[in-house]
This record gives C-alpha cells, sequence and structure tokens, in this order.
C-alpha cells in the first residue's frame, strides 16, 4: 500500500489502498479531494479508543450529507444545506497506526459547484495564493467581459439649448489626473473591448464631461432596468472630485454600478449630454423610473431625453434639504417635522394632501417661500400620495444612509482624489461581483426555511431570492399582529382599517377582488416591491390564499435574469424557476470543463448552439406570439470564438467618439434622437486627421463618407487635455484611447 502524500499536485480519487499517517492527513485529503470536485466537508463524527484514548475512527461527509433536525417551536431556526447527501469518505487506524480508508460513498444527490468552491466554509483560506479575493474577482469579471458582443449601432447625439454664460467652461483636472484617466481608460480598453467612454469637450478643445460604464454595468441594466438613480450627491456636496453616479439594484438587493461621470458644471446642456450617453450605452433603453435630486436643470434634462419615463425625486434629497431651506424654523423643527411626515406619510388620497399641505403652509408661514411653492409644484415627483402604481425596487428611502446609494459613499470621501477612485473603481467593481456571486451560490445551494404554516410563504419560498424571501417572510409572520375593520364598499371595492399592533399604528388597504388590485396606505409595494404584512391581512381574510401576479415583481425572482416573462400561474412559475436554477448550476460545469482546451471549448459552443437553436425553434412552434430571438441569440454564440481568438489585433478596436459642441451650429427641424421632444441644436464632431481639421454633422454625411470617417484615427487628445504636456503623448495610441458607440 502507497501512503497519500498530500503535498502532490495531482488530486486522487479516494482508493482502497490509500493510507495516511494521520486521521488528520485523511481529512486533509478528502478535503482537496472535495475542492477539485466542488462540494463542502465537515467532520462527521470520530472515535477514541477506551483503553489508549487515541482515536481510532472518523467519517467525514459532504456538508449537505445527512437531514436537517428542527424542532416545530423553534424561534428563530438557521438555514440549513443538508438535503439526505450520502456522499462520505470512512476512515480507521491500523495497529501500525497508518489509517486507511474503510468506505467511500461517491455519488452525491445535488450539483457540484466547483466555480464557487471558495464560499464554502471548508475552503476558506486554505491557499493563501490560490484562495486570494482581488485574483479571483479580477478572474471572474475577466470571465464576464467575454459574454458581451460588440456594440449596436447609434444615432448621431443630438444635443440642447445651453447657457450662452456657461461657454467655454471645462473640467478642472490636475495634469497628474487627466494621465490617470487616460491610462485608465487605456488599460480597461485592453481588459474588455466592450467597456464604453465618452468625452465632451467645449469650444476651445478643453475637457468638459466624461462618462464611462463596464460591459457588466451594461449587463446588469438589461436585467435590472426598470429603476435607476442618478446621484448627484457627490458633485452637489462640493466633493474634491466632480462625480455622480448611475445606480441600480439587482434581485440580491445589492447596488449595482450603472455609469460614471465627471462633470464641469450642473447646466441643462451637461445633464441632457450625460443621460443622452448613458442611454446610448445602455442600449437606448429608456428606464422605466428615474430618481434624482431635486434639480431643475436634472428634471428639463430627463423630460427632454427621457419623455416616457417617469421622474421621482429621492425621498432623502427631499427631507435632507428641509434644514437648508427652512433653517430659520429651528426652534419649532422638531413640531414642523412631525406635522410634515403626517402630510406626505398619513394623506390617503391627494385630496387629503392637500388638505394638510396648506394647513401646514399657513400654520407655519411658509406660502412666500419659494422652496416650498417649487417643492408644492413638483409634488407628483416625490410626495408617497402619488406614487400608486410605481415601483422604486428599494432606491427611495426616506434617508441616505438606508439608500443603497449609500454603499459608495465608503470609497468616495469629501477629500478623495481622482486617481483615488480609480484606484477604488476597480475595487468597487471586484468588490460587488463578489457580493452578487456569493448571493447566488447561496441561493443555489441553500433552501430557506419556513417559520409558519402560511401558504403565503410556502408559495414565495420558491419564487423569491433569499434576500427578498427574508423580507416578506418578516411581513407573513407580522401578519399575526394585525387586525383589520371594513370600512366602507362600493361596487367592487372594499376599504379595510388595519391595526398594527407591533407599530401600533392604523393603516388603509383598498381592495378591489375583481381585479385583484390591493393598495395599502404603507406603500410597501411602491418602495420596496412586495406586499406588506396589511395586504397579506386582508387577502386571507378575504379568501385569497396566494399573491396576485401582479405584485410579484421578476426583478425579485430566482428567474430574474431570464430573457422571458415569469409565468402568471404559480405552479408553471415555480417549475420554470427550478428549471432556470438547475440550468444554471449545469451552465458552471460546463463552462468549467469547456473552457480546459481548445477542443473542449469548441466541442461545448457546438452544443450550446445546437441546444439554443432546437429550443428556441421549440418555444417559438409552442408559443405562437412570442418574440423571435433565434438569430439574436446564435448571433452571439456564433460570433464569441471570432471575438475570443480571431478579433484580438488593435486596429480591430472601435475608434472613440468626442464631442465637441459648436456654438454656431444650425438649429434642427426637428429632434432625430430617441426621446426627443423639442427642437435641438446639432452636435458636429470636430475631428483633426492626419489631413487637418474637419468638422462634420453626422445627419449630413452619406454611407460612404460615413464609413471614411469610423475609420479615420482621432488624434484630439492634446487639445482636449490642454493641462497635459504633449510629451506625455507621445506613445499613446489614438485608436486605443477612447471607446464608444459608433454609427454603422
Amino acid at each position: 500500500m502507497d501512503s497519500y502524500d498530500i503535498t502532490s499536485n495531482t488530486i486522487l480519487e479516494p482508493r482502497d489502498d490509500m493510507e495516511f499517517e494521520s486521521h488528520e492527513a485523511a481529512y486533509s485529503f478528502y478535503k482537496e479531494y472535495a475542492k477539485s470536485m466542488g462540494f463542502g466537508t465537515a467532520k462527521l463524527s470520530s472515535r477514541r479508543s477506551r483503553a489508549s484514548k487515541e482515536f481510532i475512527d472518523a467519517k467525514f461527509s459532504c456538508i449537505r450529507y445527512g437531514n436537517k433536525q428542527q424542532s416545530d417551536d423553534a424561534i428563530n431556526p438557521r438555514p440549513s444545506p443538508k438535503i439526505g447527501c450520502k456522499a462520505s469518505m470512512h476512515v480507521k487506524r491500523r495497529q501500525n497506526g497508518k489509517w486507511f480508508i474503510y468506505s467511500f460513498v461517491k455519488e452525491h444527490n445535488h450539483e457540484l459547484l466547483p466555480a464557487q468552491v471558495h464560499f464554502f466554509r471548508s475552503h476558506r483560506n486554505v491557499d493563501p495564493l490560490k484562495n486570494d479575493v482581488r485574483i479571483r474577482r479580477r478572474k471572474n469579471l475577466a470571465a464576464v467581459s467575454k459574454l458581451f458582443n460588440a456594440y449596436q449601432n447609434v444615432d448621431c447625439l443630438e444635443t440642447y439649448m445651453r447657457n450662452q454664460h456657461d461657454k467655454g467652461r471645462s473640467l478642472v483636472l490636475d495634469p497628474a489626473d487627466s494621465q490617470v484617466l487616460l491610462e485608465y481608460f487605456m488599460q480597461m480598453q485592453e481588459e474588455n473591448p466592450k467597456f464604453f467612454y465618452a468625452f465632451d469637450l467645449n469650444e476651445e478643445h478643453r475637457l468638459r464631461n466624461v462618462f464611462w460604464v463596464d460591459a457588466k454595468g451594461m449587463e446588469d441594466y438589461t436585467n435590472f432596468g426598470d429603476v435607476v438613480s442618478f446621484d448627484s450627491t457627490y458633485f452637489t456636496n462640493k466633493y474634491k472630485i466632480s462625480l455622480v453616479l448611475f445606480v441600480g439594484v439587482n434581485h440580491h438587493i445589492q447596488p449595482t454600478l450603472l455609469g460614471c461621470a465627471l462633470i464641469a458644471d450642473e447646466t441643462v446642456y451637461t445633464f441632457v449630454w450625460l443621460l443622452q450617453t448613458w442611454f446610448l450605452a445602455m442600449g437606448e433603453r429608456a428606464p422605466q423610473v428615474i430618481l434624482t435630486d431635486q434639480n431643475s436643470a436634472i428634471k428639463a434634462a430627463v423630460a427632454a431625453v427621457f419623455p416616457e419615463t417617469r421622474h421621482c425625486f429621492s425621498l432623502w434629497n427631499v427631507l435632507e434639504m428641509i434644514p437648508r431651506h427652512l433653517e430659520y424654523l429651528s426652534p419649532w423643527h422638531d413640531n414642523f417635522m412631525e406635522k410634515f411626515y403626517k402630510c406626505i406619510y398619513r394623506s390617503w388620497t391627494e385630496e387629503q394632501f392637500e388638505k394638510r399641505w396648506w394647513k401646514l403652509v399657513e400654520k407655519f408661514h411658509l406660502r412666500e417661500v419659494q422652496w416650498i411653492q417649487l417643492l408644492y409644484e413638483d409634488r407628483k415627483h416625490w410626495v408617497p400620495t402619488f406614487m400608486r402604481g410605481i415601483s422604486f425596487a428599494a432606491l427611495s428611502t426616506p434617508s441616505r444612509s438606508e439608500s443603497l446609494n449609500s454603499l459608495f459613499d465608503k470609497y468616495v470621501r469629501g477629500e478623495t482624489s481622482l486617481r483615488e477612485f480609480i484606484e477604488q473603481y476597480r475595487v468597487i467593481l471586484e468588490d460587488r461581483y463578489e457580493e452578487e456571486a456569493k448571493a447566488d451560490f447561496d441561493a443555489w445551494h441553500e433552501t430557506p426555511e419556513l417559520k409558519s404554516p402560511s401558504p403565503f410563504e410556502k408559495q414565495m419560498s420558491l419564487v423569491y431570492t433569499h434576500e427578498i424571501f427574508k423580507k416578506f417572510q418578516v411581513e407573513v409572520l407580522g401578519a399575526a399582529a394585525c387586525h383589520l375593520k371594513k370600512e366602507n364598499e362600493f361596487e367592487t371595492t372594499t376599504t379595510y382599517e388595519v391595526k398594527d399592533f407591533e407599530d401600533n399604528q392604523n393603516f388603509m388597504v383598498e381592495w378591489n377582488e375583481s381585479k385583484l388590485d390591493i393598495y395599502c396606505s404603507c406603500r410597501s409595494f411602491e418602495y420596496k416591491g412586495y406586499l406588506c404584512r396589511h395586504a397579506i391581512i386582508v387577502l386571507q381574510m378575504s379568501g385569497v390564499f396566494s399573491i396576485p401576479s401582479k405584485y410579484i415583481l421578476q426583478r425579485w425572482t430566482n428567474a430574474a435574469k431570464s430573457r422571458h416573462v415569469i409565468s402568471e400561474r404559480l405552479d408553471e412559475m415555480q417549475s420554470k424557476v427550478r428549471r432556470y436554477n438547475d440550468l444554471c448550476r449545469r451552465a458552471i460545469i460546463l463552462g468549467e470543463e469547456g473552457s480546459i482546451s481548445q477542443e473542449s471549448y469548441s466541442m461545448a459552443l457546438s452544443a450550446i448552439q445546437e441546444a439554443l437553436k432546437q429550443c428556441a425553434s421549440l418555444n417559438i412552434s409552442v408559443e405562437s406570439n412570442a418574440r423571435p430571438i433565434t438569430s439574436d441569440v446564435l448571433s452571439v454564440c456564433a460570433t464569441e470564438e471570432e471575438n475570443q481568438f480571431g478579433n484580438t489585433s488593435k486596429d480591430k478596436v472601435p475608434y472613440p467618439l468626442v464631442v465637441n459642441t459648436n456654438g454656431n451650429s444650425s438649429r434642427a427641424d426637428t429632434g432625430r434622437g430617441k426621446g426627443s421632444n423639442q427642437a435641438t441644436q446639432q452636435l458636429t464632431w470636430n475631428v483633426r486627421t492626419q489631413d487637418g481639421c474637419h468638422q462634420m454633422e453626422l445627419s449630413d454625411m452619406r454611407p460612404t463618407q460615413l464609413h471614411n470617417f469610423v475609420q479615420t484615427p482621432l488624434q484630439v487628445l492634446p487639445t482636449m487635455f490642454h493641462n497635459v504636456a504633449p510629451t506625455q503623448f507621445h506613445n499613446v495610441p489614438t485608436t486605443h484611447l477612447l471607446d464608444s458607440r459608433l454609427p454603422r
């Protein structure tokens, strides 16, 4: 028999002829084997000799070995990974002190996860080099970048009238910061060709605004672009860097970074340029809801670029401005805030809000305060009473500390320099991706624990992600502390008053059984995206024991990233979620195996292409009104290998988009850009080529001219960064400096 050497690089499967120096050595071997296979381990049992007191027997198992045992009266049961798996290794000690494998069970009753194995507790910090978080994150990001195709074509940028007194304003950057920004964009372009960025120049060819977003941000917007927060806090509060962020939220209630920008001012022009550029980067898909600060310039820009999008002000932004605009009310602040909260939170109807608002204005003599007048004019942008039918997906909260945006505050402080932020930006992306991967792993690895016999809890346990389910579970349990009383009934609509004994408050719930419409004055669904305990108790007492499908947002489900809308039938929805999760787990295994060699990659790619083709054809034949997606899906796979292996030369990188606003541009007769609803001023591109400087309007170009224009290298950086010495750009390849979407 051969003793097993744990230092060997080859991980073998346990065999009967293996021997170990100790039971700890045997466990170390089993852990290494488990790590290579993709499951966690645990020491199941061990036994000592009664005579010598030495260990003589030990058993190690998969972390999912056995069945969870939970008493019925457990107050706060903990989730358990145990699902009856039998995989294990039993070792015993010989008379000579050596340990041998007494029995070994290889088969598992669940999928193995080699790509996420570092999340298992038994495999953390085993190998500091291989387990280094930063290394893993960079590998993960590199893998994600391969999932994206080249940019689509775009319409030419159009802009709006700008204030003439702002003519020539430029972004204030130190020479060193300018160089850092350029080098970072070049580096990101080389690592990920789908990285998007664009520069806006003023009349003097000086840098005015900068925008950029990584490929993961664009993919996140595809899945979670219903609600977006445009956060200008760092710019408004005069931070050292004039930073603004586009923030979204994924299905695990985690913030996603959908874009960053550095801006020179807060004029309508700047915000229109920024929103339009972001709109192009996101595939020309407007969000359903956009949250911003209360700012007249932003308001005008959103109305111009996104006329169909519901524009709302962040509630915390409005509340935080009260002390600034009503400073003289300090002696009566507490009394004012009490009345103010009652007005905006406790008003059940618009008429009730109007009555309380004007009573508040008269009581504190605020009728002549300009900000109060503006706040009232914009009431439909921020007052909760007017938010019926909207979902903010947890992005609008009463205070910034509770908002998801505040999570970025740990990366950006008042004194943070541009160089420091650029260094932190990569960390932000890595942290966001790591947290999402961990949440996905938990969702696949553990099933949520039910804490009540409620049919609502059981229904959503298989649909919601873990994080949303835990929050919804609190509402289900809280329904026991609610008592309802019918207030009135009008045709098909019944209004109830629900007493919440936990909060010691009364809430109004409106229920239309024929339409399955339910609305609560606590507005949980609008602000959080799931029904509250007050609505649940009304449904229960009305004989409805499942959540209506219209109140199950796909963005909060395990099928959030699916390209098809979830079914309205509960059983079909749950079956789809199970199938979706199972395919995701198998895809990870296929990715691991298929990436080992070019041959295995080609085989896996061919299998995926064939499976996609057959599935798409089947789905189209079954659902006659389904969207035809076969060609789009197959084109992704067909070009993937070409993008990875055939198009790696530098001359294939798209040329940059540099926007230069010309004050003498002619007025457009009609707005051609998507979202334009007024006469606009055309953007021209000032392009410095090898033959000299040319000024072009895309609308005036013939197709052949446009083709030649796209192929022309740009040499504009020395004039953009006016405070950077020309010698600093001597070795900078112009084809890698900027990247953006270009017309075909």
